[in-house]
């Protein structure tokens, strides 16, 4: 019998989710993923978690493959949830923070200028944004308000002739230091609504700092950002963002990317523990030979099998390719309530599953040598980022009864 890792790019995908939702030249793209993972990055991140920093190496070896736009893939699954959403997987199976790093590009702030622009600015910014020509990063968060940024969000944007002058802080902002422009979402002080800017990071007025002590993603430059009479003119707001309910349109489809990546990092740390387990000897026997270590293994393929099979359904809908039988017109597929509960429950998951292998290896699962240990720290970051556990249960809450439980 085959051991259920034997797929060198997922590794555990019992129920053969992605030989059924992707083609052969997606999965060969993601092969490709895999291999440059694992010759260029894996090697790097010990190194990486202790010193606290990005190697410049890691975005050097991912950007060269294409992976926003891969060479002879059919250009509507390149863009598919299925696809990005499997290709977060194998990031986040390697590592997290490369995964919420190449994210940072490829889904916050792609997917805020490709739904938040006006035909023409996406026309204009969507292939440089494929090709990191333009990087960039979203800034919601504010130091203040996380959960409560709908209504509470301080960051201002006030109409100066043809210009914006936005003041204002962001924290909590991944990539920043690397970017060349900032989604900033700002509330208008003339109509109270929210917008979005794309700010240079070289503005007059924007200051950046990156944020220490962290004991989670720990390569993951992520900052403090301040803005103190930034002049933008109105071309750099994006046309299509005008209320709140324009960025949650943009945040549904960023809480299903987190979703992947929880599922993902699963996938990391039950690699790590089998490693381990198959080599690690107690009482003269390997530890994986044990009964109570095997149980708490399949625990772990459990809950990332149940994740993926979520996150994969979440994609179907969100790609509209599930069926809605005998309905001519069907309710909206992909709603928030949708990428909500995926979040919240493979992040839940995650943890779960964390636990567990640090749980196996023992003293050693907390040392970075063994494997696990990065993807347990990680999992703390992951239930909290895009939308915290409480939030997105009271968003579920709300979908079952009827009634909203927000303050």
């Amino acid at each position: 019998m085959a051991p259920l890792d034997s797929d060198p790019v997922f590794g555990f995908d019992p129920y053969g989710f992605a030989a059924t939702h992707l083609s052969a030249t997606a999965r060969a793209t993601l092969e490709r993923l895999q291999a440059t993972l694992e010759r260029d990055v894996a090697p790097l991140l010990d190194d990486a978690w202790e010193t606290a920093t990005m190697p410049a190496a890691i975005l050097d070896a991912l950007i060269p493959l294409d992976l926003m736009r891969p060479d002879g893939m059919d250009a509507a699954e390149a863009d598919s949830s299925m696809f990005t959403g499997f290709r977060n997987f194998v990031l986040a199976r390697t590592d997290t923070s490369v995964a919420t790093l190449y994210n940072a590009q490829s889904g916050l702030f792609r997917t805020t200028v490709r739904l938040g622009g006006s035909p023409e600015q996406v026309a204009e910014l969507d292939p440089r944004i494929a090709a990191f020509d333009l990087k960039g990063t979203f800034a919601l968060t504010e130091p203040e308000h996380g959960s409560d940024v709908a209504g509470g969000m301080a960051t201002t944007a006030r109409r100066d002739g043809g210009d914006w002058i936005i003041d204002g802080a962001k924290r909590w902002i991944g990539g920043a230091v690397t970017a060349d422009v900032l989604a900033v979402f700002a509330r208008d002080t003339d109509d109270g609504q929210v917008k979005v800017f794309l700010v240079p990071t070289s503005a007059p007025g924007v200051g950046l700092q990156t944020i220490g002590g962290k004991i989670a993603l720990r390569p993951m430059q992520n900052s403090h950002i301040t803005l103190a009479d930034v002049r933008v003119p109105e071309s750099a707001r994006l046309q299509g963002v005008d209320t709140w309910r324009d960025v949650s349109r943009i945040l549904r489809n960023m809480r299903s990317d987190v979703g992947w990546i929880a599922t993902g990092l699963q996938a990391g740390v039950l690699d790590a523990t089998l490693r381990y387990v198959r080599e690690r000897q107690q009482f003269g026997r390997p530890v994986g030979g044990f009964q109570l270590v095997q149980e708490k293994l399949a625990r772990m393929l459990g809950n990332l099998t149940a994740s993926l099979g979520m996150v994969v359904q979440l994609s179907m809908r969100q790609d509209g390719r599930t069926a809605q039988l005998d309905d001519p017109s069907p309710e909206p597929l992909f709603a928030d309530e949708n990428s909500a509960l995926a979040k919240m429950w493979t992040s839940l998951r995650a943890r779960e599953t964390v636990g567990l292998g640090r749980e196996v290896l023992g003293g050693n699962g907390i040392l970075l040598e063994h494997g696990a240990a990065r993807f347990f720290a990680d999992a703390e970051a992951v239930y909290s980022y895009e939308g915290t556990h409480e939030i997105n249960s009271l968003i579920v809450g709300r979908a079952l009864t009827g009634t909203s439980a927000f303050v």
